[in-house]
């Protein structure tokens, strides 16, 4: 039911508008203040109001005012909004922006007193990443076994946890090289010093050393600012928040005039350091902290906020809130289950056009997986229908890093004279060759008139490089000698896992620790099952060279495809939220990994899904899915069952339900079985428990893909297919039969991979 709102005559123009939740968070400037903003509540434009009535009642001059966010983005547009509230004056704020960039400028006037001059430079993750590997390097430590890259992912952890070497816990430390962790934490800091440099965790972790040694200096800061401001709280991390701590916190000094802003229902993050006990723990480091809840959503419908809300009231770490609106009931969250991972690209696809057909500009529809190497099969679909996309907060499934290098491996193995291809990989993984072999490998392919592989293989035999080079080119000519013996009589996918393994470039990921190292090994794997689909790798790669052609921006309004981390603070019309399945979403690796908190910020990364929407949000599961060439059968998402029915219509696209898949597969069980069938609403509706055996390999439907051809299916028959379901035969060419199939339209299929249904 609505609520009603306050009515305040002459109100100022930054106060103009606001609910009471946001007046006050707006106008409570004694005392520390904690807004608990949910998804869609305005709480921007709280924060802005707040800065401007702090400066138009004269409580600090706009240089005693420090307001901080993540990113640059956030931090223009705050600025900008607090322009247009009270004119000039918000130029004036010298603290306002990120947290690095606040930390860089502050750490500047005390660099001394941590062995830097103020000139010191800002290293990029390139730069730093160079100089651990000379650390390693001096150390006498294989960087092959424990690389630079992983070292400095592992100090970045330390750093946000306002960890020094001398601070890094004796078990944290063997981690890496045997124990050896913080003694190159160390060398890493001396070797930044004698740089006069600094990397972008060592902004915060020096100031902390100095706010925390030096008394005067704290004083100083503390004295300086008179109010604090904190925006996207959720996200900071424990270094970030000791430091807004030594400036503010009674327990060291400060005077408590904080205000921090965020949502602990959409804490995401802290697999790059954000800690959501910062938000839990507010009121114990800042006695007496009012908590303001903004509740009322200015973005989605009621079903939408109904069904978000009843899933993260089942988060027990949490201060809680309800969201609602004004803005009407809107349409139930629609439910939907498919049979695979193709069909639930086609679906959505079938949904988008209607929408565009009914109007909808393609630029309002988005959709939002948990990993990236869903995005495929949406792209593959989108790219036949021209159903133009694009890729936010990444890149397109085929211009990924890791992608090119296994492409660029297989161009090579394929086409022996692609000088290009051979180029990308012949020192990745890194196998002694640097730039200097490298050159005199293209002068001499130049003066010999040869493609680049050509010349690799003769000078590999020569004294032309130095004896680790040579052996190194040695190596890798000989295994593409191999792997290309084997092109006549090796199966495409499986070759290529063979290549990536044979090569080190499985290898090299896995030695990674970075956050995104698992994400790229799953996009390799994703690869592989589209090499699947091609009967060699030559027509393979031609398929990859049309794609990549088609990828061109034309100016055209767009669907957005996305990863549910990218999609937070962005808002769509129409969200589809595809692979709610439990393995996928919520992650396995997550789960095993984090245990309870890790299943609660999946949960957190649910909920903002959801709340992505503003007028319909539908949400897909697979039945099975692909894996490695096998078909494993998925449970649905646990997520789903704590979707309220009042909130949400449940559907699915498999004609027929269970019973036609035993008669296909001719089996009498039914892995189905734990998908219930309430209401007619049909199968894949998980209702109560977990299939008590786990997940079932669809053993049926791989015996399907390998039967004999059948010369007995002719025109006209009704046959089922276990990519593309149901279909009828239009024509036939020896083994080969023209399908126009119920849900994937016309396709070309060979006759010993369907069913004939009577």
């Amino acid at each position: 039911m609505p609520r009603p709102k306050a009515m305040h005559a002459a109100d100022p123009p930054w106060l103009e508008g606001l609910n009471p939740p946001q007046r006050e968070a707006a106008t409570a400037l004694d005392g520390p203040v904690l807004v608990l903003a949910g998804a869609g509540t305005g709480k921007t434009r709280a924060l802005t109001a707040r800065l401007a009535h702090i400066l138009a009642e004269r409580r600090a001059w706009p240089s005693q005012i420090l307001a901080v966010t993540f990113t640059n983005k956030a931090a223009r547009e705050m600025r900008a909004r607090l322009r247009a509230l009270i004119g000039p004056e918000a130029e004036t704020m010298p603290y306002l922006g990120t947290f690095h960039a606040t930390a860089a400028r502050m750490l500047r006037r005390h660099a001394e007193l941590v062995g830097l001059s103020p000139s010191f430079a800002i290293l990029d993750p390139d730069d730093l990443e160079r100089l651990a590997r000379r650390v390693i390097d001096e150390a006498k430590l294989d960087e092959r076994r424990w690389p630079a890259r992983q070292l400095c992912a592992l100090i970045d952890r330390w750093k946000n946890r306002g960890l020094g070497p001398e601070e890094v816990p004796e078990a944290e430390a063997q981690a890496f090289a045997h124990g050896r962790g913080a003694e190159l934490y160390g060398r890493l800091q001396a070797e930044l010093r004698q740089l006069n440099a600094c990397d972008f965790g060592d902004l915060l972790l020096h100031l902390i050393a100095i706010l925390r040694r030096h008394d005067d200096v704290r004083a100083r800061w503390q004295a300086q600012f008179r109010y604090l401001l904190v925006d996207e709280f959720q996200d900071t991390n424990a270094a970030q928040y000791l430091w807004l701590r030594l400036l503010a916190a009674p327990a060291f000094g400060g005077h408590g005039q904080v205000a921090c802003v965020g949502d602990d229902d959409q804490s995401i993050y802290s697999w790059r350091g954000a800690e959501i006990g910062n938000m839990l723990g507010f009121a114990r480091d800042f006695p007496g902290a009012r908590l303001i809840r903004l509740e009322q959503n200015y973005r989605s419908t009621g079903h939408i906020l109904g069904a978000a809300s009843a899933l993260i009231a089942a988060n027990r770490h949490r201060l809680g809130k309800t969201l609602w609106t004004e803005a009407g009931a809107g349409e139930p969250v629609e439910v939907v289950t498919v049979w695979d991972g193709e069909e639930e690209a086609h679906a959505v696809a079938q949904r988008i056009e209607r929408l565009e057909r009914e109007g909808t500009s393609l630029a309002e529809v988005a959709i939002l997986v948990r990993a990236q190497f869903q995005t495929r099969a949406f792209e593959e679909c989108f790219l036949r229908l021209g159903l133009p996309y694009r890729i936010v907060g990444g890149v397109r499934f085929y211009e990924r890093a890791e992608i090119r290098d296994a492409l660029a491996y297989l161009r090579t193995v394929v086409r022996p004279d692609d000088s290009l291809a051979f180029e990308r990989i012949v020192n990745t993984p890194r196998r002694g060759l640097g730039e200097k072999s490298i050159a005199r490998i293209r002068a001499f392919a130049r003066q010999a008139g040869l493609a680049l592989p050509a010349a690799a293989e003769r000078i590999a035999e020569t004294d032309e490089l130095g004896a680790t080079a040579r052996r190194g080119l040695r190596d890798l000519i000989g295994k593409i000698g191999e792997w290309r013996a084997a092109l006549p009589t090796t199966e495409p996918a499986a070759l290529l896992d063979t290549i990536l393994d044979g090569s080190g470039y499985r290898a090299m990921l896995s030695a990674d620790r970075s956050a995104e190292a698992e994400g790229r090994l799953e996009n390799l794997r994703e690869l592989v099952r589209a090499v699947e689909e091609f009967p060699d790798l030559g027509s393979f790669l031609d398929h990859v060279a049309l794609v990549m052609d088609n990828e061109r921006e034309d100016g055209r309004a767009r669907v957005t495809l996305m990863t549910l981390h990218a999609a937070k603070g962005l808002e769509f019309d129409h969200v589809f939220l595809a692979g709610w399945e439990e393995g996928l979403f919520p992650s396995l690796r997550a789960l095993e990994e984090g245990g309870e908190a890790a299943l609660e910020e999946e949960r957190r990364l649910a909920y903002v899904g959801l709340t992505r929407a503003r007028r319909r949000a539908t949400i897909l599961s697979a039945a099975s899915r692909r894996i490695h060439g096998q078909w494993t059968s998925a449970l649905p998402s646990r997520f789903l069952d704590e979707l309220p029915d009042a909130h949400v219509h449940r559907t699915t696209t498999m004609t027929g339900g269970p019973s036609l898949w035993r008669a296909a597969v001719g089996r009498a069980d039914d892995p189905f079985a734990h998908l219930a069938q309430a209401g007619g609403r049909g199968p894949g509706v998980v209702r109560a428990a977990r299939h008590p055996g786990g997940p079932t390999r669809l053993d049926g439907l791989a015996a399907a893909r390998t039967l004999p051809a059948n010369p007995a299916i002719g025109v006209g028959a009704r046959v089922f297919h276990d990519k593309f379901g149901m279909g009828t035969v239009r024509a036939r060419d020896a083994s080969k039969l023209e399908v126009e199939f119920d849900h994937a339209g016309i396709r070309m299929v060979m006759d010993g991979f369907v069913q004939p249904m009577p």
